[in-house]
Order: structure tokens, then sequence, then C-alpha cells
């Protein structure tokens, strides 16, 4: 198979990008990351393409802590738009008729034209969502700044317009957990275009190195991810906020998200640290100990934090909507609660701090579970087996689409 992916960035394209190349099937992959940042990600530069001229301003602001929702929505969508183009072109100029791709694999938002024109030679498009159905991301998390009357936008309504014609047109979509799927399936999408594959976890990375203390001593929380409305840090500081320990502490590891920022001060942080990104090596020491990791999250697709915890043998609390349910097993090496309910986030942690034993079983629990994890390894055997019954002969192929659907 010749397969193409397309991704703005890195995120875990990369980590398929090798699975892929190390079964003979990776064509090129395109990305809007220059070279200086790619080249760590190990792969043979001639199988790398980068079209960075937008992203990287992009990148910049944000790393200056630049944040114009406007003009940010400016330079995000130039960058899917201007990034489809030159995809377009690229496949365009490397096209015979032995290197036309089988499939395209585009992260969501890019290769509209792409992927449509590939499609017209025959090809597949595969949409990979990491996250939940655009829309009904917008819709939960928009009802989550009005609930904290947080007055920011949160997607340009032009990416969700995009995004929904490039589901319309794809011939499968990809995401990471149940949860994700059944978004999909809830805003009219039919179940059997959706396909599910988990991500890999990296447990070299992340082992356990320590042993929390005495939960009669003292008891840690961790949340590690940013930190956001998004993730559901209001209700685990109203939480916990309500957790009875004499000696209790919960630690955040992530960067703060400006939505968060306007709703702090109206949240309490009594015995609450903030310990910003921190490196692998150091969240998995915090991991390890630790005697929770809650994970509130409102909407996500899976979150990786949750597989490392349990490498670093700490329980996961986590939402319905984190993807944890693909993971382990609500009541064996953790806890699965609804979305936006402090009150169960407090009675669990309450349990856990209340009944030492439990929580050590929970933790012996969690690193026999990571051991039946897939790893990356998994992940790329999941995904050839995907592409090879798509890219199969004897299924037809839609019709050529004539003329790509407006972006505008």
């Amino acid at each position: 198979m010749r397969i193409v992916q397309t991704v703005f960035g890195v995120f875990h394209h990369f980590e398929l990008a090798r699975q892929l190349n190390r079964r003979g099937h990776l064509q090129r992959i395109y990305s809007t990351w220059p070279w200086t940042r790619l080249k760590r990600e190990g792969l043979p530069r001639e199988l790398v393409e980068t079209f960075p001229w937008v992203h990287t301003p992009e990148i910049l602001m944000q790393r200056f802590g630049i944040h114009h929702p406007y003009l940010m929505d400016q330079i995000s969508y130039a960058n899917s738009l201007s990034f489809d183009e030159w995809t377009l072109r690229r496949t365009r100029a490397a096209a015979t008729p032995n290197t036309t791709p089988d499939a395209v694999i585009a992260i969501s938002g890019s290769s509209l034209k792409t992927g449509s024109e590939i499609q017209s030679r025959g090809g597949r498009l595969i949409c990979d969502r990491g996250s939940s159905h655009q829309r009904y991301q917008e819709t939960i998390v928009s009802d989550e700044y009005q609930r904290w009357n947080v007055t920011r936008p949160v997607t340009d309504i032009r990416d969700i317009l995009r995004e929904e014609k490039i589901y319309a047109i794809s011939d499968a979509i990809t995401v990471p957990s149940s949860f994700a799927a059944r978004s999909f399936i809830e805003m009219g999408l039919p179940a059997e275009k959706i396909h599910v594959i988990p991500y890999g976890v990296r447990l070299e990375n992340f082992t356990r190195t320590g042993e929390p203390p005495d939960s009669n001593d003292r008891f840690e929380v961790l949340f590690a991810g940013s930190v956001t409305l998004r993730k559901g840090v209001p209700y685990l500081l109203e939480a916990f906020a309500k957790l009875r320990h004499p000696a209790k502490r919960l630690r955040l590891a992530g960067s703060i998200h400006p939505d968060m920022k306007t709703v702090l001060d109206r949240l309490p942080q009594q015995q609450v640290e903030f310990l910003g990104p921190l490196p692998q090596e150091q969240l998995a020491t915090v991991m390890s100990t630790s005697h929770v990791m809650v994970l509130p999250s409102i909407e996500e697709g899976l979150a990786l934090v949750q597989g490392q915890a349990l490498a670093c043998g700490c329980p996961v609390l986590c939402s319905t909507n984190t993807g944890g349910e693909d993971l382990f097993t609500n009541g064996v090496e953790g806890f699965v609660v609804p979305v936006r309910d402090a009150a169960a986030l407090t009675q669990r942690m309450q349990q856990l701090a209340d009944d030492p034993g439990l929580q050590s079983q929970m933790s012996e629990a969690a690193l026999r579970r990571v051991q039946l994890l897939g790893g990356w390894d998994d992940y790329g055997d999941r995904w050839e087996s995907l592409l090879k019954r798509l890219t199969a002969k004897d299924i037809p192929h839609k019709p050529a689409h004539q003329t790509p659907p407006p972006t505008k």
C-alpha cells in the first residue's frame, strides 16, 4: 500500500507514520511544522515535507502569550486552506500511474481538496479526528463557557463547516475512543463509517518510580493536562475543597488556558499548587507519588495521561467524556463518573482517602492493566488492518468528485 498523511504539527501522526514506514506503506507525510522540529521524530528526510509558513507565526504568538481570538482564528483558518492547497500541488506533482496513493490519512480539518482529488484517482480519504465531532465539541464547550460567564469564542464556524464537509466525503473516520465515536453517531454519521483505534502508550517513558505517602499522613491528588474549562478543572477544584483530610494537596501539572484565568478567582484554591507544564520524567515521578489522578474533562478524544498514570501505578478518576472507559475498568483501576459532577468526584476521592487498602489495590491493578494496553505497535497493526480493508480492490470506490465543496 502507498499511504500519504497530512497533519497540522505532529500530534500522534508521527507515531503512525513510523509504524507505516516500518511496514513499508508510508509514501509521504506532510506537516505544517518546520523540519528543524520534525527531524527529532526520526523519519527519513525524504519522507517528510513541510509547509511551516502560516503555522509558525501562530505558534510564536501562543508562545509569547498573545491570545487574540479573532486574529488567531484568521491565521488558523488561513493555515488550513493554504496547507490544503499546498498538499494538493505536491501530490499532483508527484502523481504517476505507479505512485497514486492508495489512501490519504488526513488529520481532521486538513485535505478537503487533496483528499477529494486522491479519491478521484481511485484512492481513499480517511479523516482522523482526535476528539469528538467538531460541532458536538463546539456545543458542549460553548455550554460550559456560558455556565461560567466566559465570553470567548470556542471555534471558528468556518472550521466547523469545513470539518463537516470532510466528514461527509471521507471514506472512513477514525477516532481514539468509544466516547468520540458516539458523538459522531449522535450527530448523524453512520456507525459503519466510524472506526475506533485507541492510541498507544509509551510505557518506556512512564513507570513507577516511587510511592505515594501514607494516606493517613497526607493525601496527594494530581491533575495533568491543560488547565482549562474544557478539562473540567472548576469541578475538580470544587470537589477537592469538600474532600475531608487534614493534610491534602492537589497539584495541577499543565499550562493555564486563558479561559480559566477569568474564573480562577471565583474558585477555591486552598492546598492547591499550580506546577505548570512538566517534562515527562518529572511528570512520571509526580504520578508515581500521587494517590489518584483526576481528569474530569467535559470533552476530549482519549487523554494519554490516563494510560501514563496507570503505568506509574496511579489510579485514575475520570469523567465519561475522556475515553477512560477504553483504557480501564470502572471500580478496578480507578473510577469513571459523569461530567460536571463535583459531588461524585468528592465521593470517589474521599473513598480512596479513607481506604488505603483500596488505593493500594487499585494501584496494583493499574500496573497489571497497562501490560494489556496496546502500545504503538498494536496501534500500527490496527491501522494496517483497516487500511487493507478500505483499499481492497473488491470494494467499490466512491464516484470521483469533480469539484471539491466550497471552503469559504
